[in-house]
């Protein structure tokens, strides 16, 4: 029996021109070669499958290469290149660093880097996985890495960059490998199915191409349990049915059902798809990929980011003309919060089944078109036309007669009111606004006149009892139309105001919050204006930048339109200051002549 090889072994590339997907780097490591401008160390990072072990491969074949061609490429001829490719060559080294991780392991290749090349240039050193080295055999490591010798070339390969040490990062040229395209590995996978001899549909080759996600060693381990399945002859459904994917069709179907409103079929299509083996995070998350495949192919511009195959676009341009972009954007929404949440549901099932009902509510007329956001709820009338035109009538007569006993007993307790008492302005927090009688030292300010209009305004603000809304909306309708009178305030007031308007300021504003709580506001002595005090200019300047953000405020919250804001600077306070030895020892010889001659005796100096 013929020994078999799989594909992603035999297919395995052996040149640069080979290697698919990394046609930039590729290149950049040709020209390296051909102008003799080779680095001593190499790290070569990216996701698995991608082709880094690869391409260190081929191009340590390509530095010792005798007889090169003109392309750069190694001739596959020569005493070195046939040596490497059967895996007999002393020029080339492989130290897999998840299993030999330790010090001792760095020690022997050490030791190996000492050797020469019996054959060409180069001695060629490929550690790969170097991320599972540890902390010791990384520092054992780093002198050789940063000189070796002239014939020593390192190689390092990862798919974790972040786990290596810096000082390693900084001794290598990096090469950062990309994800294999879905259109690249189709042409390689036709490729290999034509070498083989194997039908296989476009559909059906990408859908292995996007079940690698960018791997084309996972694509041929993928391609060979495909051929293994169906004998020869890839169909689509023979590969969704072997990899146990989700076909289009049902969430085309699906999509249809919800711009119908048909949450019936919505939910029994779901079930279905639950009694084929799939789970629900599985359909989700495939139901929000195909919302935002219909998103992208809307626009000409981004038809691009689409990959999939051609009939299956042509579909995909087919529905997203059915679909508003509002729509996809809520539905894009619904989904990914129920992909968020599943994890942490306990009813899995009944939360794709509410997020399928959600979608399907979205096309629901109403006034709310921002993208994103659930439909206002319509509420329909509970009764027919004739009995609500019944129930409107009798209901206004009823408010008529109410409005007219409400308002004559408002007119009557207003006018007792007025003269007794003043009203101050409505505190912060939604409280009553607090009532105080008028006393006799406040007689030189202006008392504002309290008509039937700003009764009712005052009263508007208080809590309405039923009989009395009606009369209540009346008045404020009449009040709108006449002039706002200017209400009277004292210090407590401005002080009270000034802390709730620090205390509401967000976390950006700390530092003015915490000045605003340490000052206190002073009423002036016209009556209308306040002075805020301040230590020094800087602080002067920033609370004048906000006087008419406190004013207005101010202003507001008062019902006074005259207020003003002052701010001034405290004087300067003269500060004591710190007194030397020199000074010390005047003060003491102004008391005690000796000191002076003890000084002159002993030659004594301050320091």
């Amino acid at each position: 029996m013929e020994n078999y090889i799989v594909s992603a072994r035999k297919y395995r590339p052996s040149t640069f021109k080979s290697v698919v997907g990394q046609l930039s780097l590729t290149t950049t490591l040709k020209n390296a070669i051909a102008s003799q401008k080779l680095a001593h160390a190499y790290l070569f990072c990216g996701p698995r499958g991608v082709g880094k072990t690869t391409c260190a491969r081929i191009f340590a074949k390509t530095i010792n290469c005798l007889s090169p061609n003109a392309d750069g490429e190694a001739c596959n001829a020569c005493e070195s290149c046939v040596a490497f490719n059967e895996q007999r060559s002393y020029n080339i080294h492989e130290l897999d660093a998840a299993s030999n991780n330790g010090v001792d392991d760095i020690k022997s290749l050490v030791e190996q880097v000492r050797i020469p090349p019996q054959i060409g240039k180069y001695k060629v050193f490929i550690i790969d996985e170097v991320h599972m080295l540890s902390q010791a055999a990384f520092n054992a490591f780093l002198k050789t890495l940063e000189e070796p010798p002239r014939h020593a070339i390192f190689i390092l390969a990862t798919t974790e960059k972040h786990k290596i040490l810096p000082t390693i990062l900084s001794r290598c040229q990096i090469y950062d490998f990309n994800r294999i395209s879905v259109e690249d590995t189709v042409q390689h996978l036709s490729y290999v199915a034509t070498t083989e001899g194997v039908n296989a549909e476009t559909e059906a080759l990408n859908v292995i191409a996007l079940k690698a996600d960018g791997g084309m060693r996972d694509a041929l381990s993928i391609f060979d349990q495909v051929v293994s399945f169906t004998g020869g002859n890839i169909t689509y459904n023979t590969v969704i049915e072997n990899l146990n994917v989700l076909d289009y069709e049902y969430y085309f179907r699906l999509t249809n059902f919800l711009l119908e409103n048909k949450v019936s079929d919505s939910l029994l299509l779901f079930n279905d798809v639950l009694n084929k083996g799939f789970d629900g995070s599985h359909f989700i998350t495939g139901l929000a990929s195909h919302f935002r495949d219909l998103l992208v192919s809307k626009d000409p511009a981004t038809l691009s980011l689409l990959e999939v195959g051609a009939s299956i676009k042509a579909r995909y341009q087919e529905q997203s003309q059915k679909c508003a972009v509002p729509f996809l954007y809520r539905a894009l929404k619904i989904c990914n919060d129920c992909d968020m949440n599943y994890r942490a549901s306990k009813n899995k099932r009944l939360l794709v089944e509410l997020a399928i009902i959600q979608v399907a509510q979205c096309l629901v007329e109403d006034d709310d078109v921002s993208g994103g956001r659930r439909p206002k709820k319509i509420l329909k009338p509970v009764f027919n036309t004739e009995s609500a035109q019944l129930s409107q009538s009798s209901t206004q007569s009823a408010t008529q007669v109410q409005t007219a006993t409400s308002a004559a007993n408002n007119n009557s307790v207003a006018s007792d009111s007025v003269s007794a008492y003043n009203v101050t302005p409505k505190v912060a927090g939604g409280s009553a606004p607090e009532v105080k009688p008028q006393s006799s030292t406040n007689a030189e300010k202006k008392i504002p006149t309290m008509n039937k209009s700003s009764i009712g305004l005052s009263i508007k603000s208080a809590p309405k009892r039923d009989e009395v809304s009606t009369g209540a909306v009346n008045r404020s309708s009449v009040a709108s139309a006449a002039p706002q009178e200017d209400y009277i305030f004292n210090e407590k007031d401005i002080n009270f105001y000034w802390q709730a308007y620090a205390a509401q300021l967000s976390k950006e504003q700390d530092a003015l919050m915490k000045r605003m709580q340490l000052i206190r506001p002073t009423l002036l002595n016209d009556g209308v204006s306040f002075e805020v005090v301040v230590d020094n200019e800087i602080v002067a300047k920033e609370f004048t930048s906000l006087i008419s953000t406190f004013q207005n405020y101010m202003r507001t919250s008062l019902r006074n339109s005259k207020i003003k804001m002052v701010v001034r600077v405290n004087e300067a306070v003269e500060s004591s200051r710190p007194i030397s030895r020199v000074d010390k020892f005047k003060m003491m010889a102004e008391k005690n002549e000796a000191l002076v001659q003890l000084k002159k005796v002993f030659d004594l100096e301050f320091y």
